[in-house]
């Protein structure tokens, strides 16, 4: 018998032109709304354009980065001062990890690094939060179906846990990534991928993390390359956005592996691009973790096998069929060697132990030693 539990956000919309469906449902939760936007506010305009027209009274900010601390600390004043209903993150996984921690700590006056990992106590969050709708605009981190925001300090990431981080409402609308630059697809893309490929791989798998995880392999593999060749195709952006999310979800629901054990403090350390170093770091560990099988059990070489089985679309794959695929897509994606970012040799024993302690290595279905670490940073250099 199999015993597992599963969360997810309370309510999915998905398909496009639904961000302005949700107005209605966000109103109702009482219209003080804090909104949390990515750069670019006007992309905001169809969702803001649908509150306002039900009545909302909207507070806004805008994140340009990955969030530090003091965006986190003076976002939680803010919704604080606007006495906030509820919170709407509209953007990339940076801006909807931005607004699920806003959500979970603006009712309280807890300080928020009491709450936080590692720089702080890691204190549970003190309760329920405020409701949170996510509307991702890119389909990579599939942050609007997890239960943990990502929080820089400059030189660390650290999470804020807790299933008070699950949004009440995600807003999955495929629309909102058309155009979207090469690189920003390619590299969010093969984070999904990642995101798919390790919970499949993953010690904690369970029944619906696997089905989630399958389908969305094939998605991603399908879809990746049509949206890179054509970056208005509406179909492939639709694929790549249900990847993503089901992404989300699965690594919710049974953690990760090496690959985003490294990306961790390679994130907090260097100045790069998550997706870009999940691009860079998915052969070398894909290798790596192959070789290891010998001292694993028969069941971890067999999930090896479906993965190689999904990425190939050959019922006869190899480990090396499925190697291939990921070298392809890859190579598609052109992420720059980890040197591009600032690191070198001399770093490779900081990034390591730093991600042997790190959460998502709990979940690689291979003990690996230091020296296979170093292979993987090695290689990705």
């Amino acid at each position: 018998m199999v015993n597992f539990e599963f969360s997810a956000p309370g309510r999915i919309l998905f398909g496009s032109g639904r961000s302005r469906e949700a107005a209605t449902e966000i109103v109702g939760w009482g219209n003080r709304i804090f909104l949390v936007t990515g750069a670019d506010p006007t992309r905001a305009k169809p969702l803001r354009e649908a509150l306002l027209e039900r009545g909302a009274q909207l507070t806004e900010i805008s994140l340009s980065r990955e969030p530090h601390v003091e965006d986190l600390l003076s976002g939680v004043a803010a919704a604080r001062c606007a006495k906030a209903h509820s919170v709407v993150a509209l953007g990339g996984g940076s801006v909807v990890d931005l607004g699920k921690a806003i959500a979970a700590l603006a009712p309280y006056e807890s300080d928020p690094l009491d709450h936080l990992e590692v720089v702080g106590k890691g204190l549970p969050l003190p309760g329920p939060g405020l409701p949170c709708a996510a509307v991702p605009t890119t389909a990579g981190t599939g942050a609007e179906a997890t239960r943990n925001s990502v929080i820089s300090t400059g030189t660390v990431k650290v999470s804020l846990r807790g299933p008070q981080l699950m949004p009440r409402l995600a807003v999955v609308d495929p629309s909102y990534a058309l155009g979207s630059p090469r690189d920003l697809t390619a590299w969010t893309g093969m984070d999904a991928l990642t995101q798919l490929v390790e919970p499949l791989l993953s010690r904690f798998a369970n029944p619906l993390t696997d089905a989630l995880c399958r389908q969305g392999i094939l998605l991603s593999v399908r879809a990746l390359p049509v949206a890179l060749r054509d970056p208005n195709d509406l179909e492939a952006r639709s694929d790549l956005a249900l990847a993503s999310l089901f992404s989300g979800l699965a690594l919710a629901n049974s953690k990760l592996g090496s690959v985003h054990g490294l990306a961790a403090p390679l994130g907090g350390m260097f100045p790069c691009p998550h997706g870009a170093v999940c691009a860079r770091l998915l052969v070398p560990a894909w290798k790596v973790n192959c070789a290891a099988l010998g001292r694993a059990q028969s069941s971890v070489r067999e999930r090896f096998l479906d993965a190689s089985r999904l990425l190939s679309g050959r019922q006869d794959a190899t480990l090396e069929d499925g190697l291939r695929v990921l070298e392809r897509m890859a190579t598609a994606a052109a992420a720059p060697p980890l040197s591009r970012w600032g690191m070198t040799e001399s770093d490779i024993p900081a990034v390591r132990e730093a991600g042997l302690r790190a959460s998502s290595m709990k979940g690689n279905p291979v003990d690996l030693s230091a020296e296979e670490v170093d292979l993987i940073l090695r290689e990705a250099l």
